[in-house]
Formats: structure tokens, sequence, C-alpha cells
């Protein structure tokens, strides 16, 4: 089990991750994703269990189901119990985002390698860019 300062959501049964540093927008796009129909897996920290092909992730125990809201606190939600991950966003500013990114960056997990891209979390088109990368995982990875 290897544990990862992140956020997970799951759209349509495949995680999310997002990571970045506090105050990045983890938790906000988490939200935001949640509110068009996504499944919260975790917030905040994640554990990551490596299979032969693929990465499972689950929220510990004790966040199972507990989201920050900031401005309202520690919120009880429903979540999903794990989910394979797909593909990991590093949130980053717009500067720092290549206009057209290499399409071979991958987050690895004990040798096992998924799509990495960078986007900005705080942006309103984050979500629909989020979606759209899911939709389109063949061409990324």
């Amino acid at each position: 089990m290897i544990k990862v300062h992140a956020s997970v959501v799951a759209i349509n049964g495949q995680a999310v991750m997002l990571r970045g540093p506090s105050g990045s927008g983890k938790s906000d796009l988490s939200l935001r994703l949640i509110d068009e129909g996504a499944e919260l897996v975790s917030d905040d920290y994640v554990e990551l269990y490596p299979q032969k092909s693929h990465i499972i992730v689950k929220a510990p125990p004790p966040i199972q189901g507990l989201m920050e809201v900031r401005g309202l606190g520690l919120m009880k939600l429903p979540f999903r119990p794990n989910a394979p991950l797909s593909i990991v966003f590093d949130l980053v500013l717009q500067k720092n985002i290549d206009r057209l990114p290499a399409r071979d960056t991958l987050f690895f997990a004990d040798g096992i390698g998924v799509p990495l891209l960078r986007i900005e979390g705080l942006a309103p088109s984050s979500p629909a860019k989020i979606r759209i990368a899911l939709a389109n995982l063949k061409d990324i990875g």
C-alpha cells in the first residue's frame, strides 16, 4: 500500500486522482465533479494498492466518506469504497501548463503507469477538461 496526498473521485467507475499543494483546488475541483455526478473516493489522502496490471485506490478508513468543504468544514458525503486508477492530474498554475503536452507522461506506482497531465485546479473549465481526457484515454497514455 502506498499513501499519496491527493483527492480522488470516480467518474463512470474510473478513478481520477488530483494532486497538488494545499490550496491548489483539489477538494474544490472534486466537489465540482461530484456535483456533476462523480463519486467521492477519498479527499486529502488516498491509499494505492498496485495489482498486476492496475492500481486500486481507496480512502484511509478514518476519512472514508468525509470531504473538507472550505467554509463549511468536514462534510459527510456518499462515497465509493474503491476504484481502479485511470488518470492523474497535477494541479498547477495556468502558466505552468503546456498548450500541447507530451502524450506519454505517466504516474507510476510499483511499476504500473497511468497517464499524468497538468491542469489548473480552480479554472472553470477543469471539470470539462477532465471528462474529455477520461473519454480519450487511449489517445493520451
